[in-house]
């Protein structure tokens, strides 16, 4: 009613996800994930619906948060203001023409903090990651937007900190019985949408979600009024594909500028000329552990065997690797050593003849004087041309397996222990066939 031009009765594509948000407030889901591309009405509807629900219910308390404490309450002076809009002229419709009660209360309209007429307490609060949330609880929760450009999107730091304050302050601000709204353009499977779509099911939340491509499978486009063809083939021919992907299909950026594609896998491993290992050791207190054990074949492939990923201690991870070595027969195991610590490969090597008898490992330190994003990019083609994994090591060492799949070409990865891991084990098997063709 307020916004006609816009909100079209053709355009069935705003129709049914303002149908699913009044849905929403009353079934039984608890979060509401919606992905919109640019133009096509995600801001927008994401104001009208805090005022609709304002109007249906004028108890209810609602919190917003936005990337900055500007754009959040902006967002929340949109919603006062039309609240708060006086008719000017008699055939305009204002929104005390839809809900005749529902007014600001005078003297609490702040621009972040403000009051309905009547209630007992606040109703909007708005704010962001840097901002506040004390003292206030929400039966429903908006978030619209986070990341503001594809540099966040690629720096995994920033998104862990988005995680970390939707977990840690958002949902504790949440009432029982709350429902939570994220509104916003996909860009990396570790957005707030994606991990809200991939990890609260798993802690007992419904989740829906609603994602709309500019452009549809057949070619043609969501609303030609609001984004042609002719202007989405220009537009996105300007950016790079993986923005392009991101903004407009709702494709994370991160899985278009992944640097690994597909790895090989096998089913039944051949016969080895010898079983090696290749470990990077922990450097700091956010660093894992990575060891993959594996066997090198006559014509010098690798097949991953077993591996090691984890942030336990030296106390724990010391005997785990020593048990592995003794239990694979291993023959080599290289163990980077930098900064001077050989303590780890001293200890294994001493719980591997202590505890297990056994001789036969050789323990190899490493000193690595490269560096560790120049080595993982150049070798990156042939770990995944000639390192074999295990069928199903998805399921067997996923938390590995999601660390190499999104690990990025270009950006803020957060960590890269099993990559520097993966390509020693490149570097080792590559220089044996160096050997093999010398001789």
């Amino acid at each position: 009613m307020m916004t006609p031009k816009f909100y079209k009765l053709n355009r069935q594509y705003l129709i049914d996800p303002a149908n699913d948000m009044q849905t929403f407030l009353t079934d039984d889901n608890d979060v509401l994930v919606v992905n919109l591309p640019p133009r096509d009405g995600k801001s927008l509807t994401a104001t009208k619906f805090p005022q609709w629900v304002l109007g249906i219910d004028p108890t209810i308390r609602i919190m917003t948060g936005s990337y900055n404490e500007r754009l959040s309450t902006s967002f929340s002076k949109t919603v006062r203001n039309s609240i708060q809009e006086q008719k000017a002229q008699e055939e305009t419709i204002v929104y005390n023409d839809v809900f005749l009660s529902t007014r600001i209360k005078y003297g609490d309209a702040s621009v972040g903090l403000w009051s309905l007429g009547g209630s007992y307490t606040n109703n909007y609060l708005a704010t962001s990651p840097t901002g506040t949330a004390t003292g206030f609880c929400a039966d429903l929760i908006i978030i619209d937007d986070l990341i503001k450009n594809a540099e966040e999107a690629n720096n995994a730091l920033v998104l862990d900190k988005h995680w970390d304050w939707f977990t840690d302050t958002m949902l504790s601000r949440l009432e029982s019985g709350g429902k939570i709204m994220l509104i916003m353009t996909r860009w990396s499977s570790k957005d707030l949408a994606g991990r809200a779509i991939e990890e609260l099911p798993n802690n007992g939340y419904k989740v829906k979600h609603i994602n709309l491509k500019a452009k549809l499978k057949d070619g043609t486009m969501l609303c030609d009024d609001v984004l042609s063809l002719r202007e989405f083939n220009r537009k996105t021919k300007t950016m790079s594909p993986e923005i392009a992907s991101a903004n407009y299909q709702q494709e994370p950026i991160d899985l278009k500028g992944v640097l690994y594609g597909e790895f090989k896998t096998y089913a039944r491993y051949p016969k080895f000329k010898i079983i090696q290992s290749y470990t990077d050791t922990v450097d700091t207190g956010s660093d894992y552990l990575a060891t993959f054990i594996y066997g090198v074949t006559f014509d010098n492939e690798a097949y991953i065997l077993d591996v090691n990923y984890t942030k336990e201690p030296m106390e724990v991870t010391e005997p785990l690797l020593a048990k592995k070595l003794y239990q694979r027969k291993v023959n080599k195991a290289v163990i980077e050593s930098n900064n001077g610590d050989r303590g780890f490969g001293r200890s294994v090597d001493r719980i591997l003849k202590q505890e297990y008898k056994m001789n036969y490992t050789v323990i190899v330190p490493l000193t690595q004087s490269k560096k560790k994003e120049a080595r993982i990019l150049t070798n990156a083609t042939w770990v995944m041309e000639h390192i074999f994994f295990p069928e199903g090591w998805e399921n067997k060492w996923p938390g590995l397996y999601k660390n190499l799949k999104t690990y990025q070409r270009e950006g803020k990865n957060k960590n890269n222990d099993a990559q520097d891991a993966l390509t020693g084990v490149a570097e080792k098997t590559q220089f044996a066939r160096k050997v093999n063709k010398l001789l």
